[in-house]
């Protein structure tokens, strides 16, 4: 049994915003369009950095170049057995999400480790996130470290104040929403740093309001937010 991640409509290349690392998106997207023989490519960086985004986008670029992946969380996979993992290696790309989850795991060590060969045998491409590079985390299967140090690895950074805000926004535009720089700086002045919690607000707030065919303006914030 294969599970995949449902890919979300705007997890995609062209809309993950901010300068910060935006470099890195164009690097990926660029190894989907010609993998040239790449074997794997490592995605490290902070949870709340758009690791996720970025493998869902990986997908969606693959799909769009009729080669086709699949997007798989570790996470989901855990009950079932590293036996999860057999069949994969018949996507063109494939991305598993959240790899450090089975560190210090020998038999998913073991197993990530020969889906890698497997992979690489059918010409694939494995992209897989981590939330440090390979050598920093407590792997025990030394094969697989050396795997994955010998692919592409792409750093991404934390988002700056201007980043999230910017995100935001385009998020906002993204939905039909009228979103003005003293409206967003309002929210981000009480917000929640992490981006999926300020996105969180971005749903509350679209759903409030299509509700009460309401714009977005500071008063009508404060009231659904209740600052």
């Amino acid at each position: 049994m294969i599970l995949g991640v449902k890919l979300r409509d705007d997890a995609r290349f062209d809309n993950f915003h901010g300068a910060r690392n935006r470099e890195v998106a164009r690097r990926l997207e660029a190894v989907c369009q010609a993998p040239q023989g790449l074997p794997a490519v490592v995605i490290c960086g902070d949870s709340d950095t758009g690791k996720s985004h970025l493998l869902q986008a990986t997908c969606h670029k693959a799909e769009q170049l009729g080669r086709g992946g699949v997007c798989i969380s570790i996470t989901e996979l855990l009950p079932f057995g590293p036996e999860a993992l057999a069949g994969l290696e018949a996507h063109p790309i494939v991305c598993l999400d959240d790899l450090d989850i089975i560190a210090g795991n020998a038999n998913w060590e073991e197993a990530i480790f020969h889906l890698y060969n497997r992979v690489l045998d059918h010409g694939g491409l494995l992209v897989v996130t981590l939330s440090e590079v390979p050598g920093s985390l407590p792997f025990d299967l030394p094969d697989l470290v050396s795997r994955l140090s010998h692919g592409l690895l792409l750093q991404l950074g934390l988002y700056r104040d201007e980043d999230r805000m910017h995100i935001l926004m385009a998020r906002a535009e993204q939905r039909g929403l009228v979103m003005s720089d003293d409206v967003a700086g309002y929210i981000m002045r009480r917000a929640p740093r992490k981006l999926g919690e300020l996105l969180g607000i971005l749903d509350t707030l679209d759903e409030n309001s299509l509700q009460a065919q309401r714009r977005l303006t500071i008063p009508f914030v404060k009231a659904v937010m209740g600052w």
